[in-house]
């Protein structure tokens, strides 16, 4: 159980670095719902004034600003708690992870590079892929800079969790609400562990139905990199669990107990 009250304030100024993008966009609506963001600071390359000013008008307490340019990206970061970057571009249709490595490896290194020193205490949440890959990258750029914080730098891989439960919750009728599963290791195909054994409430599965679900659970992404034929990746899944893990932040910030932390060496 961690417990991070005694430095967060109730209200806090959250960034997303990529918030024009197809998982920036409905994330950052998400956000702007929480009674616990006071300032929601949207970021891109271009775009976040008018995704800002849209998302301005809902009644809501979170004040929203957009922010361009490399110019504009320190403004963005200064004050904030959490800094949640889905920025990078998505998977097509037979790329694996590793092809985005060369492009979304540099937006993650430029990214870090400025919050190490804008906002070297904030929540770092890291949902471009190869999060298997940009974690790490991040996670050296911070060690450079001599601000790095293993309990404040995470790799957003709830998704896995929310598709495991869902998957669960159709096959066996549990309630998709109250059906949990835990899931270890990475973000990427083999690296991707539903812990089966441990579902709650407890069911029981077949061989065939363990390696089913599992293999399923493990290759989600590409069900829907291929259903959508072109058009994106997993954006909309993607945005509920990124804010849902960023919410879970934000309770725990805010002195909540029913917090897990698993670190894997």
């Amino acid at each position: 159980v961690v417990s991070l009250a005694v430095s967060a304030p109730r209200h806090a100024k959250v960034s997303v670095l990529g918030a024009a993008g197809g998982i920036g966009q409905p994330l950052s609506l998400l956000l702007k719902q929480s009674t616990l963001i006071s300032e929601l600071a949207l970021y891109d390359v271009a775009n976040t004034v008018g995704v800002a000013a849209d998302l301005s008008h809902i009644e809501s307490a979170a004040q929203v600003k957009g922010y361009v340019g490399d110019s504009q990206l320190e403004e963005c970061l200064q004050g904030s708690k959490i800094v949640i970057i889905p920025a990078g571009v998505p998977r097509k249709p037979g790329m694996t992870r590793d092809d985005l490595f060369n492009i979304n490896a540099g937006i993650a290194m430029t990214l870090a590079e400025a919050a190490s020193k804008a906002c070297p205490d904030a929540m770092m949440c890291i949902i471009s892929n190869p999060v298997n890959s940009t974690v790490p990258i991040a996670s050296e750029i911070y060690k450079k800079n001599g601000v790095f914080d293993p309990r404040k730098m995470f790799g957003v891989t709830t998704l896995d969790v929310v598709r495991a439960n869902t998957f669960i919750s159709e096959l066996k009728g549990t309630p998709v609400t109250q059906t949990q599963c835990p899931v270890i290791g990475g973000h990427a195909g083999i690296t991707i562990l539903p812990l089966l054994s441990q579902v709650e409430p407890s069911c029981e599965f077949t061989d065939e139905e363990r390696a089913a679900l599992t293999v399923r659970i493990q290759n989600a992404g590409t069900e829907v990199v291929e259903a959508k034929a072109g058009g994106g990746s997993a954006t909309l899944s993607m945005a509920y669990a990124g804010a849902r893990f960023a919410f879970a932040l934000l309770q725990a910030m805010n002195g909540a107990k029913k917090c897990r932390r698993m670190q894997l060496c």
